[in-house]
């Protein structure tokens, strides 16, 4: 038997898989409705592939988003919204407006348009996720960055554009964070910056002081009003003028504002336009993965910043320098969330057991009262004495011990330590360490985060539950036992990791990318498409 085209086509329909679409008899049938057939049963096969899309059009009987008479606004969103991807830092190419235009200017027939169809809803749905939750998963980029990014449901998103404002829905999936919308500003300041140039020639000294002269000051002097720490100037000296703005450099990217351009400070002016928008870049994507808001109360802990911030209401009642993970494969400090519940007072540290078995055993095993400020503690939880263990029949695995500082100053864990339980075991505490807190880059610890104004962040946290709570944990301290204090109002906490941030004046800040986390995710968005880009201002 020979089948007719419409037959034909109905029998690949079916075995497309486009379950619940029952083709009428075309028996009679008008060329507009057969015509209006074949566009549906194009749009069932090209979306076949797709669930979330196939359930979509199935619950719409395959009417069309983007391809009927009446959907001029939707396309023309869409189009705009896509070309314009570049400014989310989003990879153009994976969009494809111009090839997506000229498509559905050359979609002749029904079953072209149906085609084309799927291939717009496919890219506006791309798209709206890219903006909303980021390109990239975070996870797959390094196992450390473990916060959890929200997916949305393709076919709910697509069903709440098709009753929407199409340009408005479109807009609205962008981080609605100011935070982004700074970087944004900041991304098309260095594009246009790019477009003239950059910041000029770099400055060839190692180092400058006030006082000096010369061509290498002018170079500085150069970079500097490009930047926007200067006015135009022709001096040719190191002056106060420039002493000033080198300070609000210095300030700006965490160093000692000291007003001398020292190697640090020649190597961070001499940065490249590019290598900041790379890392505002990262930025806006790292802001993607947390679009949620943040609570109006929390604690902020931003890792290359080396600093921790109890917020509230978007500024900072509290701040310390911090010290963070050493840049090593098992200390670096993770990234995630999670709430803080109470704080120890007097506390006893008990030593990871990967730092008994790769530090201490060692030590013990060429002698034994080596890291005597430790108790070995046998299973049953009582202290052993060393004189009884043969340390050298054990090794990492069956080493049966395990090991405590009890309370005291030279306790690693210091005064106090605040805990937030994660499967990470990290927390905030103090240190009898105090020197690494008078350095620039403070990535010393083996993952938890040292405190350099301990007491001061527990005399923060319990304002809002003692009438004097300075001297409620004083009390506490001098008891020199152990105690847990509940906070009645348990606190959020971030450990962040962001080498560019824009502050609430429009003053950009810059860090190091100290576990070259930065460098990871930019590879990553170039592989999938991102890429820099120059504008004409």
């Amino acid at each position: 038997m020979t089948l007719s085209p419409t037959r034909r086509s109905t029998m690949k329909l079916i075995a497309a898989g486009a379950v619940g679409f029952v083709l009428p008899n075309f028996v009679g049938a008008s060329r507009a409705d057969a015509a209006v057939t074949a566009l549906k049963q194009a749009i069932a096969e090209a979306a076949a592939k797709d669930e979330a899309l196939s359930a979509f059009y199935r619950e719409r009987n395959y009417k069309p988003v983007f391809v009927g008479n009446g959907d001029g606004r939707r396309r023309g969103a869409l189009l705009k919204a896509l070309a314009s991807a570049g400014d989310h830092g989003l990879p153009i190419g994976a969009y494809d407006a111009a090839g997506l235009k000229a498509a559905m200017k050359a979609a002749k027939t029904p079953s072209d348009r149906g085609r084309v169809e799927v291939m717009a809803a496919t890219r506006m749905l791309d798209y709206a996720d890219h903006l909303r939750s980021g390109v990239l998963t975070p996870r797959r980029i390094d196992s450390l960055l473990v916060m959890d990014v929200p997916r949305y449901d393709r076919a709910s998103t697509i069903d709440a554009f098709s009753k929407s404002n199409p340009a408005a829905f479109l807009k609205k999936m962008a981080p609605r964070k100011p935070e982004y919308v700074r970087l944004q500003k900041e991304k098309l300041q260095l594009e246009k910056l790019l477009g003239k140039g950059g910041w000029g020639d770099k400055v060839q000294a190692k180092s400058l002081k006030p006082g000096q002269s010369g061509g290498a000051v002018v170079q500085l002097r150069n970079r500097l009003i490009r930047m926007g720490y200067m006015r135009k100037s022709a001096t040719q000296s190191y002056d106060v003028k420039m002493q000033s703005a080198v300070q609000k450099f210095q300030i700006n990217h965490g160093l000692s504002p000291d007003g001398v351009a020292g190697a640090s400070t020649i190597a961070q002016v001499n940065k490249d336009a590019q290598d900041r928008l790379q890392q505002v870049l990262v930025a806006m994507e790292r802001q993607r993965w947390n679009s949620r808001p943040l609570e109006k109360k929390h604690v902020w802990v931003n890792i290359p910043d080396f600093h921790v911030d109890i917020m509230k209401n978007g500024k900072s009642t509290f701040r310390s320098r911090v010290v963070v993970g050493k840049n090593t494969s098992d200390r670096r400090t993770p990234e995630f969330s999670d709430t803080m519940e109470f704080m120890i007072i007097n506390p006893s540290w008990y030593v990871p057991r990967s730092i008994v078995t790769k530090e201490y055993l060692p030590l013990m095993q060429r002698n034994k009262g080596a890291a005597g400020q430790l108790q070995i503690i046998g299973r049953n939880g009582k202290p052993v004495s060393r004189s009884s263990i043969n340390f050298s029949q054990y090794n990492a695995k069956n080493f049966p011990y395990s090991m405590k500082q009890p309370p005291s100053k030279g306790n690693a864990l210091g005064l106090v330590k605040f805990m937030f339980p994660n499967k990470h075991n990290i927390y905030l505490h103090d240190t009898p360490s105090k020197s690494l807190f008078g350095r620039e880059s403070r990535a010393f610890s083996h993952g938890c985060i040292r405190v350099h104004k301990p007491f001061d962040f527990a005399y923060a946290l319990l304002a809002s539950q003692e009438k004097d709570p300075e001297g409620f944990f004083q009390s506490a301290l001098r008891t020199k036992r152990e105690r847990r204090v509940d906070l009645r109002e348990p606190l959020p906490v971030h450990i962040a990791y962001y080498t560019a941030w824009v502050d609430a004046k429009g003053q950009a800040h810059y860090r190091n990318d100290v576990y070259n986390r930065d460098a990871q995710i930019f590879s990553a968005l170039s592989r999938a498409g991102v890429s820099l880009r120059s504008v004409a201002s």
